[in-house]
């Protein structure tokens, strides 16, 4: 879910960036397009900056899983 056009979904970009602070910020996009999107929630802080690559890592791994199967 996006707070500029709700959800959106297909091949999709993920952008993370992590502040000296912890601050995390998330953006996602269509592979290829020029508009980059805000994902919905409170404020990401990591406890310790050094977690920002694994959180990645992990967010990519979650928007590139099967949606349901439907029968």
């Amino acid at each position: 879910m996006t707070n500029e056009v709700g959800v959106i979904t297909g091949d999709l970009e993920l952008h993370t960036s992590c502040g000296e602070d912890g601050t995390l910020s998330l953006a996602i996009r269509y592979v290829g397009a020029h508009e980059w999107y805000t994902l919905q929630g409170a404020d990401y802080r990591l406890h310790d900056p050094r977690d920002h690559e694994v959180v990645h890592r992990l967010l990519v791994n979650l928007l590139d899983r099967p949606g349901p199967r439907r029968r």
